[in-house]
C-alpha cells in the first residue's frame, strides 16, 4: 500500500513498498528486543545525530580546532538540512510509529514495539534527516582530520582511521533511528548516501571571505524557495500537514510532540545560521586569532553559552513567533562562537603593551 499525497488515502498498489515497510517494522522489533539493555545508548546516539547537534556541538568544537573546517561544518549542516526538507516534502515518506497503525496490517499479529520521547517527529520520514546531516557534516570533519594526520605521519593507515570511525558513527545513528521507530531502514540508508554525497560536494566550496550580501542572498533564497515549493504543492492539492496529523494521532504521549521537529523549524534554523555566519564575516572577517589556551577557554564559554541559548523556552503560539525566534536563536549561534566569546576572551587575556 502507499499513501496518495493528494487525498491522503492508502491504495492497494506498490506491494513492494508495503513489504519494505513491514520488514522494517520487524527489524525495529528485533532491535528493541535484542538490544533493550542499550536503550540509553541508542537514545544518546540519536541526540548526537540530531541536526541541531551539528550547529550546537560539532560546529563550535570544530571551529576552535580549525576555522575553515568549522565554517565548512556550519555551511554543510545548513544546506544539507535544507535539502533534506525539500526531499521530505517531495517523497512523502512514512514513519514506523504511525505506519503500524495506519496500515492496518497488524490486527492479529502486533509487533512488540515501544515509542520513546525522541520518536514522535512530525515531518515526513524519507530520507532520514539525522542520517543525512550526520553523514554530510561528519564527512567534513573526518576529511579534515584525515588530511591533518597524513600531513603529520605520512601514513595511509593512520589517516584512514577517521573514516572507520565515520562509518561506525553512521551505523550507530542509523540503528538508533530504527530502534526508536523514527525511520525505516531504507530511509536511513538513503539519508546516509545522500548526506555523504552532499558532504563531498559542499565541503569543497567553503564560503570564507564572502560579503554579507552573499549570505543574505543565500539565506533569503533558501527561505523563499522552500516557501514557494510549499505553496506550489498546496496549490496542487497536496496536504503538507498530513505527517503532522498522523504524528499527533499515533504518538503515545502528546507531550512528545514538539514544534521544533516540524519542517519549518529546520528551515528557519538553517536560514538563521547562514545569515549569522554572514554577519560574523561582516563584523570580524577571518575571526579572532587566539593562542591555544584562550581558544580552549573560548570553546568552553561558547559551549556553555550555546547550551543556555538552546534551552531558552520559546512560546509555541503563535507559531509565526516561534519560528521567528528560532531564526534569531540560530543566527546568534555563529556570532557567539566566532565573534562575541573570542572577542571577550581576547579582551581579557591580551597582554598590555608596556609604555
Amino acid at each position: 500500500m502507499f499513501r496518495d499525497p493528494i487525498v491522503g488515502e492508502f491504495h492497494e498498489d506498490a506491494g513492494e513498498m508495503e513489504a519494505v515497510h513491514t520488514q522494517g517494522v520487524w527489524i525495529a522489533e528485533f532491535l528493541q528486543q535484542q538490544t533493550k539493555d542499550l536503550e540509553h545508548f541508542w537514545l544518546t546516539v540519536t541526540h548526537i545525530g540530531d541536526p541541531k547537534a551539528a550547529f550546537l556541538l560539532v560546529f563550535p568544537f570544530t571551529y576552535f580546532v580549525c576555522k575553515r573546517a568549522g565554517v565548512a561544518v556550519l555551511w554543510v549542516a545548513a544546506l544539507s538540512e535544507w535539502f533534506n526538507l525539500v526531499f521530505k516534502w517531495m517523497l512523502f515518506g512514512e514513519r514506523p510509529f504511525w505506519w503500524v497503525g495506519e496500515s492496518q496490517l497488524f490486527v492479529t499479529t502486533k509487533p512488540q514495539i515501544s515509542q520513546f520521547p525522541s520518536t514522535c517527529e512530525t515531518g515526513p520520514g524519507s530520507p532520514s534527516g539525522h542520517a543525512m546531516v550526520t553523514a554530510a557534516v561528519w564527512w567534513v570533519v573526518v576529511a579534515s582530520l584525515s588530511s591533518f594526520l597524513y600531513s603529520r605521519t605520512h601514513s595511509w593507515l593512520i589517516s584512514a582511521a577517521p573514516y572507520l570511525l565515520y562509518v561506525l558513527l553512521l551505523v550507530a545513528v542509523g540503528i538508533s533511528r530504527i530502534f526508536i521507530l523514527a525511520h525505516f531502514p531504507h530511509q536511513v540508508v538513503a539519508g546516509s548516501i545522500t548526506g555523504l554525497i552532499l558532504g563531498i560536494l559542499l565541503g569543497r566550496r567553503v564560503p570564507e571571505g564572502r560579503p554579507l550580501l552573499f549570505f543574505l542572498s543565500i539565506s533569503a533564497g533558501l527561505l523563499l524557495s522552500a516557501l514557494t515549493l510549499n505553496v506550489g504543492l498546496q496549490q496542487l492539492g497536496i496536504d503538507l500537514s498530513w505527517s503532522i496529523t498522523l504524528a499527533k494521532k499515533w504518538c503515545s504521549h502528546a507531550e512528545w510532540i514538539r514544534l521544533d521537529t516540524a519542517p519549518f523549524s529546520s528551515l528557519t534554523r538553517d536560514c538563521g545560521a547562514l545569515l549569522g555566519l554572514g554577519l560574523c564575516q561582516y563584523w570580524k572577517p577571518g575571526g579572532w586569532s587566539l593562542p591555544w589556551a584562550p581558544r580552549a577557554l573560548s570553546l568552553a564559554v561558547s559551549s556553555m553559552g550555546l547550551y543556555h541559548v538552546n534551552r531558552l523556552p520559546l512560546p509555541v503560539n503563535p507559531q509565526g513567533l516561534f519560528y521567528s525566534l528560532v531564526f534569531v536563536k540560530f543566527a546568534l549561534v555563529p556570532q557567539i562562537v566566532i565573534v562575541l566569546v573570542p572577542g571577550l576572551v581576547h579582551l581579557f587575556t591580551r597582554k598590555k603593551k608596556k609604555d
